[in-house]
């Protein structure tokens, strides 16, 4: 049976986060998830959970504090940096994105990063917002730690109750389950972008 981009994506995963390193790539990926990589940790701590359930939980956790350390580098980088980081912004196609950040911090301070922490909104956006404007620290903190936190432990949990059960259907179905993901990440982008117009 042919393979799709998700099944291929799935298999890869899946043998990864039987590793024992795994909790240690999953730390890096959502360290750097938060100040300056594409991929979100959930497509590794989902699998991580399913696969092994009874641990779940710390996994969310690891994904939760590395998420938050990594918000604190995009912010001391935003605040100490943005000049440098600018041109970079600009060619990975953040800049109208780190704009509209700008704007959001201005009509809903802390409450964008609570949002953005939970949300398929590129986090990263945010927390190089947060450091360029200035954000008092202890509450960009404290919202991200709720709002990746939340996202976090819900992914893991419902991984977890589904267990490697779960598996044989995702795998049925996985192409569906991706490309809906991405339609469903796209729309919440436009939904965001339109939010200011």
């Amino acid at each position: 049976m042919r393979r799709g981009l998700f099944g291929a994506l799935m298999d890869w995963v899946m043998r990864g986060a039987r590793h024992r390193h795994a909790p240690w790539w999953l730390a890096a990926l959502s360290f750097a998830e938060s100040s300056f990589f594409p991929v979100p940790p959930d497509a590794m701590l989902m699998p991580m959970a399913v696969a092994r359930p009874d641990r779940a939980w710390r996994y969310a956790l690891i994904t939760t504090a590395a998420s938050v350390a990594g918000g604190l580098a995009g912010w001391l980088i935003g605040h100490y940096a943005m000049e440098a980081v600018a041109p970079w912004v600009q060619r990975a196609g953040y800049w109208p994105a780190y704009l509209e950040a700008q704007a959001w911090f201005a009509r809903w301070g802390v409450w964008a990063v609570l949002l953005a922490g939970f949300s398929p909104i590129p986090y990263k956006v945010f927390t190089l917002s947060a450091g360029a404007a200035a954000m008092p620290l202890a509450p960009f903190l404290l919202a991200s730690l709720a709002g990746r936190g939340l996202r976090f432990w819900l992914v893991a949990g419902l991984a977890a109750w589904a267990g490697p059960r779960a598996v044989p259907w995702v795998r049925r179905h996985v192409e569906r389950i991706g490309w809906a993901t991405v339609a469903l990440a796209v729309l919440a982008w436009l939904f965001w972008r339109g939010a200011d117009a």
